[in-house]
């Protein structure tokens, strides 16, 4: 029985198959490269978003510059031409009012240039021509103002020439012609750029395309391994599922086998103690019985010899009575004859009157007298006589309840189709110091011997104390049918 109880085979089945899923579990992530594949991903993303935006930022600045400079460049000639329009309006109306787009042309024209010069430092064709446009701007402003101050002296021999000069035109078509070189190789050059630009975001876009391609298949193969881990787990939970629930179901049958195997043993010591109470009163009792009765012929037959053989024929006879009364001491501590010649109640009842005698407490009984199994009947005597023992050495008891009764339920629940039947509830209760249940839970073997006597046959044993407070001890025993449908044949 022992052998098969410490069988290992079912707990290392279970721990291997742990040890399995455990193994997978840490192994798919590792072939699924997820932890590399995830910085590459995230790498690419921040060095293809980085490197286009740097370079896209680059271009845009470039075009915002080319756009201003095409805008003060083309701002030169239109300066240039409302100083002249000026000059004309002024010299063929005589009005002042004429003269203030040409003054403030004048100004705005030497800022534009030295702008323009500024920015195109760098480029030495775009810088060259506009060394080629400065002369041309600034004759040109000189003509318009000689022509003001000849105006303005009266001299129209001086000012009617001027005004009417093919240097000016020449200055305005050279003007002209050079802005136009200027502002196509800026246009070539802002196309260029916004090529450029383009071509970043084109990059940008592939990039992040193929960057979301990648994440998508990395995301496909993350999903296709959780599935595929997932249905793994699930079919080893499974196979724990089932393993736990055989397991349990081994114990629960190992449990039964080992509690019947109990019972079997304690009704089997039982009816030895039985027998072995009856073998002495009837063997060793009559055999005892015989010797005194000799004993007795012997002394009669000797009543006039010696005072010393008549001493020793007494004292054989004092030897003979001890041991008769150690022979009813033992057959009492292996099995009450109270019980079997008297019954049940009248038993207990001489019990606690001993008890009585022998600690001095008070005691009360409430017993009534029930049909009870044998095996019941000497389950709630040995329990007694067990509960007294420990109130006798431990409780220090003034008064001690003892109660057997019947009752139509245990714990609250009816007894479904056993409403004739009674359950019996025995009950001990006692004044004492009382304990801590929990605390003696680990030294307290008296206790666990009644537990174990009263669930033997089918019974439910509960202890209430309280350190001062007394202690409860209460025991719901089946009746004879359930009892005997439990018992066990010896």
């Amino acid at each position: 029985m022992s052998g098969s109880i410490a069988a290992p085979g079912p707990r290392s089945r279970l721990g291997r198959t742990g040890a399995r899923v455990a193994a997978l579990a840490a192994r798919l992530p590792r072939s699924a490269l997820a932890l590399p594949l995830a910085l590459l991903v995230a790498t690419v993303v921040l060095v293809i978003n980085e490197t286009s935006h740097a370079s896209s930022m680059k271009a845009l600045s470039k075009l915002q510059q080319r756009a201003e400079a095409t805008v003060r460049l083309q701002a030169v000639l239109r300066r240039l031409l409302d100083a002249e329009s000026g000059q004309r309006g002024y010299m063929l109306t005589g009005r002042k009012v004429y003269l203030e787009p040409y003054a403030q042309a004048a100004a705005d024209t030497e800022r534009e240039l030295a702008w323009l010069a500024g920015f195109f430092r760098d480029d030495g064709v775009s810088f060259g021509l506009l060394q080629a446009l400065q002369p041309h701007a600034r004759a040109k402003l000189d003509e318009l103002a000689l022509s003001v101050v000849a105006y303005d002296a009266g001299d129209r021999e001086r000012w009617i020439p001027l005004l009417d000069s093919e240097s000016g035109r020449h200055h305005m078509t050279a003007l002209r012609s050079i802005s136009a070189a200027l502002l196509a190789r800026e246009g070539s050059h802002v196309a260029a750029e916004r090529q450029a630009v383009f071509d970043n975001l084109r990059r940008s876009r592939r990039g992040v395309n193929a960057t979301a391609a990648m994440g998508i298949l990395a995301l496909l193969l993350l999903l296709r391994k959780s599935a595929a881990l997932d249905g793994i787990l699930k079919r080893h939970t499974q196979d724990l599922q089932a393993e736990s629930q055989r397991l349990d179901a081994e114990v629960q049958r190992r449990t039964h086998d080992l509690s019947e195997l109990a019972r079997h043993l304690h009704t089997v010591r039982e009816d030895e103690s039985g027998r072995l109470a009856r073998e002495l009163q009837q063997e060793l009792g009559a055999l005892l019985a015989a010797t005194k009765m000799d004993l007795a012929r012997l002394r009669r037959a000797l009543s006039g010899a010696s005072p010393e053989v008549l001493a020793r024929l007494d004292h054989l006879r004092s030897g003979i009575d001890s041991g008769i009364a150690l022979k009813r001491r033992i057959i009492e501590s292996l099995w009450p004859s109270s019980l079997s010649n008297l019954g049940l109640v009248p038993a207990l009842e001489i019990q606690l009157r001993e008890f009585a005698e022998r600690s001095g407490a008070e005691v009360r009984a409430e017993l009534q007298p029930i049909e009870l199994s044998d095996a019941v009947q000497i389950t709630v005597y040995r329990l007694v006589q067990e509960a007294l023992t420990n109130i006798a050495k431990y409780a220090q008891a003034r008064q001690v309840e003892v109660s057997l009764a019947g009752e139509q339920a245990v714990d609250g629940v009816p007894l479904h189709g056993e409403a004739p039947a009674s359950w019996v509830r025995l009950a001990v209760t006692d004044d004492g110091q009382g304990f801590d249940p929990q605390a003696t839970q680990r030294s307290a073997h008296g206790l666990r011997g009644m537990r174990f006597r009263v669930e033997a046959v089918g019974g439910r044993f509960s202890v209430h104390s309280t350190p001062g407070g007394g202690t409860r001890i209460v025991a719901k025993l089946p009746p004879p049918a359930a009892d005997a449908s439990r018992s066990m044949p010896a």
